[in-house]
């Protein structure tokens, strides 16, 4: 398989995931990934774009508004799923979330299906989160 490329830009509102879970399950189902994966991909993403629209909230000023940037990178092997913010605070996980809790959660899911998962301060600011999904038989 040669490898693939999609980026998206959306504004960090609320229905971002919404967008960005979309334009995933159109793109990987044209690069003819395996439903499992596409669905396993929707779920990630989901929690990196809303994770960095909760934690841009308030950081919008009146010149310009937050941005969040999805880029979907497939090779043989693996999909990397990178999600980028203006925010500078590194992403944290919150361990131990009582069953109770209604949000906390999204890194330890990301953790849990991905193969592994960083983040970085790209020069120009904010931060990107990636994450590495494996495409062979696990």
């Amino acid at each position: 398989m040669n490898p693939y490329t999609s980026t998206l830009e959306l504004a960090a509102k609320t229905n971002a995931a919404r967008w960005a879970r979309s334009h995933t399950r159109t793109v990987l189902h044209a690069w003819r990934l395996p439903e499992e994966r596409i669905d396993t991909a929707q779920l990630v993403v989901s929690e990196l774009v809303t994770n960095a629209v909760q934690h841009n909230a308030g950081r919008q000023n009146s010149a310009a508004e937050s941005r969040v940037t999805l880029t979907l990178h497939c090779e043989s092997a693996q999909l990397i799923v990178l999600v980028g913010d203006t925010n500078p605070n590194p992403p944290m996980s919150n361990g131990a979330v009582s069953h109770a809790a209604e949000g906390g959660r999204g890194l330890i899911i990301v953790e849990a299906v991905s193969k592994e998962w960083s983040y970085y301060f790209p020069p120009t600011g904010g931060k990107v989160v990636w994450c590495i999904l494996t495409l062979g038989s696990e």
